[in-house]
C-alpha cells in the first residue's frame, strides 16, 4: 500500500498528466478545426464552381416538405411566387421524404394544399432522423440543434446552391451553408426554437409538453435547465447572424425574435386560402346537428386534449338532449408513428371521457373533403399554446366559423379582436373557459352570430395569398440579385 507521501506524489503526477493531456488536446483542436474548415469550404467551393448551370441555383431546406401542414403551404406558395418572378432560378428543395416520389409530393400539394407547382427538383436526405425530438430523451433542443447541422451538411455534400433559405426554423443549418457553402443565406422563421416565455415556463417551475413534471418538482433541476436554456439561448443568437434576410409570420415571432437576434426582420404573414373560402355556401341559421371544427396537425404542442376537456366541460354545462347533437371533428395530418400514436392516445382519452360518440377523427383528408368540413362546421376551436400565427384559424373564420382560440400568440397578437363592439370571435385559456363560451357561442342569436361571422371574413383579407406574395418577393429580393 502507498503510505501518505506517496499517494500525494502519484496524485500530483496524475494531476499534472491531465493538465498536459488536456493543454495537447485544446491546442490541437485549435490547429484542428480550422484546418476542416479551410479544407470543407475549399472543398465545397470547387463544388459550387464544377457546376455548368447559368442559372441562380435555390436551395431550400424543408426536411418535412411532404407533412401537408401551415408550414408546407408557406413553403409552396413561396415557391410558386418564386417561379413566377424568376423562371431561370433552379428550385430544390431538400428533404427527408425518401419514401415518397417528386410526383406524389406534388400531387398531395395540389390534393391537400390547393397549390398547383412543377418543375422542382427534390434532394433525399437519409439523416433526417437525427432532427426528430423522440430521440434526445434529454437535452431535445441541442440534440435537434446538433443534428440539423448534420442534416444541413448531406445537404451540402449533394448540392452546393447559390442561394439557401431554410424554410423551417432549423436555424442551425444556416451556418453551415454560409461559412462552409459560402451561400447567401435567408430563413423564414414560423416559431423561435426557444423564447423567454419557455425560460419564464421553466423558472416558475410549470410542467409542460417541454418542461417534464420530474423537472418541475425538482429546484436543483430546473435551474441546470435554466442554465442549458439560457447558454443555448445566446448560441441560438448566434445562428441568426448567419441569415442574411429574416422574414417572421407573426407579431408573437417578431417580438421574441427581435430580443433573441436583434437585427432587422421582415414580418410576412403566411398565406391563407380565404377567397374560396369565404364564397362557400352557409345557412344564416342555427343547424340542428352542431360541429365544431378543430384544424391542426396531430402535435404535442396543438394540445388536443385540452380539445378533449373542453368537450367533458361542456357536456356538464348544457342539457343531454343539445350535447347529444355536438360533435368534435379533429382534421390534421400524421407525419409518422409518433403522431399516429399520438392520435391513438387522444381516442383512448375520448373513450376515457366517455367521448366517443361525440368525437370524429379526420386524419390527411384530402382537400375537396376538407372545404365540406369547413362547411358543415358551426364553431371552431384551436388550443395550441403560444401558436405562432394559426392559418387554420384565419381559414375557420373565413369560411364564417365562429372561432375560439387559446388566448395567446398569433390568435391573440393578429388575429382575433375580442372587444363587444368590432367582436371577430373568442379567446380562452382553461377547459372549462372554452366550454363556457362554446355554450354561449350556442345561445346567441343567429343574428348575433352572423354579425361576427361578417366582421370575421372582412377583417381575414390582410392574410390573403396574393398579399403574401407580394410581401414575400419584396423582403427576399436581395438574395437574388
Amino acid at each position: 500500500m502507498l503510505n501518505g507521501w506517496e499517494y500525494n506524489m502519484t496524485f500530483l503526477v496524475v494531476v499534472k498528466l491531465l493538465i498536459v493531456i488536456s493543454f495537447f488536446m485544446i491546442v490541437a483542436l485549435a490547429i484542428l478545426f480550422p484546418v476542416i474548415y479551410l479544407y470543407l469550404r475549399r472543398k465545397f467551393k470547387k463544388e459550387k464552381a464544377k457546376s455548368v448551370a447559368k442559372e441562380l441555383v435555390l436551395g431550400i431546406f424543408h426536411p418535412y416538405c411532404n407533412a401537408g401542414g401551415g408550414g408546407e403551404k408557406v413553403l409552396w406558395v413561396a415557391l410558386q411566387a418564386i417561379q413566377e418572378k424568376y423562371p431561370k432560378v433552379k428550385i430544390n428543395v431538400y428533404t427527408g421524404d425518401v419514401e415518397v416520389t417528386p410526383g406524389e409530393i406534388l400531387e398531395k400539394v395540389k390534393k391537400n394544399l390547393n397549390v398547383n407547382i412543377k418543375n422542382i427538383n427534390f434532394i433525399y436526405l437519409t439523416k433526417r432522423k437525427w432532427i426528430e425530438g423522440h430521440r434526445y430523451p434529454a437535452f431535445t433542443l441541442l440534440g435537434q440543434a446538433l443534428g440539423s447541422m448534420y442534416l444541413a451538411y448531406e445537404a451540402l455534400t449533394k448540392l452546393v446552391p447559390d442561394v439557401f433559405i431554410d424554410t423551417t426554423g432549423f436555424s442551425f443549418s444556416l451556418p453551415v451553408f454560409k461559412y462552409l457553402g459560402g451561400c447567401k443565406t435567408g430563413s423564414y422563421i414560423h416559431y423561435p426554437t426557444i423564447t423567454k416565455d419557455m425560460l419564464r415556463r421553466v423558472s416558475s417551475r410549470q410542467a409542460i409538453y417541454n418542461n417534464r413534471e420530474v423537472i418541475a418538482r425538482s429546484q436543483t433541476l430546473t435551474l441546470g435547465k435554466l442554465i442549458y436554456y439560457h447558454i443555448f439561448a445566446w448560441v441560438y443568437s448566434l445562428t441568426g447572424q448567419c441569415s442574411d434576410i429574416t422574414l417572421v409570420n407573426s407579431t408573437f415571432t417578431l417580438e421574441h425574435l427581435t430580443i433573441l437576434w436583434n437585427k432587422p426582420l421582415h414580418l410576412v404573414y403566411p398565406p391563407c386560402e380565404i377567397d374560396h373560402l369565404k364564397r362557400l355556401p352557409r345557412s344564416l341559421e342555427k343547424p340542428k346537428k352542431i360541429r365544431i371544427m378543430s384544424l391542426a396537425q396531430f402535435r404535442p404542442e396543438k394540445d388536443h386534449p385540452l380539445q378533449l376537456q373542453a368537450m367533458y366541460e361542456l357536456r356538464e354545462m348544457v342539457p343531454e338532449e343539445l350535447f347529444s347533437n355536438i360533435t368534435l371533428v379533429l382534421c390534421g395530418g400524421c407525419r409518422n408513428a409518433d403522431d399516429e400514436k399520438l392520435v391513438k392516445d387522444l381516442m383512448d382519452f375520448s373513450k376515457h371521457l366517455s367521448l366517443e360518440n361525440n368525437v370524429e377523427f379526420k386524419l390527411n383528408i384530402p382537400y375537396d373533403d376538407l372545404l365540406k368540413e369547413f362547411q358543415n362546421a358551426y364553431v371552431g376551436i384551436h388550443t395550441m399554446v403560444d401558436e405562432h400565427f394559426g392559418i387554420s384559424v384565419v381559414e375557420q373564420m373565413a369560411a364564417g366559423l365562429i372561432m375560439v382560440a387559446h388566448r395567446s400568440g398569433g390568435p391573440l397578437l393578429d388575429i382575433i379582436e375580442t372587444s363587444e363592439s368590432s367582436r371577430l370571435g373568442f379567446l380562452a385559456q382553461m377547459p372549462q373557459e372554452f366550454a363556457y363560451i362554446i355554450k354561449f357561442i350556442l345561445e346567441l342569436s343567429d343574428e348575433e352570430v352572423n354579425e361576427i361571422r361578417e366582421r370575421a371574413k372582412a377583417s381575414v383579407e390582410r392574410f390573403n395569398t396574393k398579399k403574401f406574395r407580394e410581401e414575400f418577393l419584396r423582403a427576399t429580393e436581395p438574395l437574388f440579385k
